[in-house]
């Protein structure tokens, strides 16, 4: 599974650097962060109306998209920040065996 999100990340960078006229990825850098940031809040928005509509009419493909298109763009924040993909998957892995109430808490005090 971290092999695709390794793979993406890696794709990521290398278009971080194309011409923006020819690369989506590009294209978004381009434009700075609070367009990233905006087309984040877009894709949650739709990973929200999706599973509320899976909800009545199950439609897992629907969700599974809207979360992809989320996590790429995730992504492509993460990139543009020159955060490594690494260092989300080290912090997940060391929640393994926290309940998530004291993790919680840890963070707030």
């Amino acid at each position: 599974m971290n092999d695709v999100l390794q793979q993406l990340a890696a794709t990521l960078a290398q278009r971080k650097q194309a011409d923006p006229e020819s690369s989506y990825v590009a294209s978004l850098h381009a434009r700075g962060l609070n367009k990233i940031l905006e087309k984040i809040g877009e894709e949650a928005t739709e990973v929200v109306l999706a599973a509320k509509d899976a909800q009545n009419s199950p439609n897992p493909e629907a969700v599974v998209g809207e979360v992809a298109d989320l996590w790429f763009h995730s992504m492509v924040m993460l990139s543009h920040l020159d955060i490594e993909v690494d260092q989300v998957l080290q912090c997940l892995a060391g929640r393994f065996g926290v309940s998530g109430i004291d993790e919680k808490a840890a963070r707030e005090s």
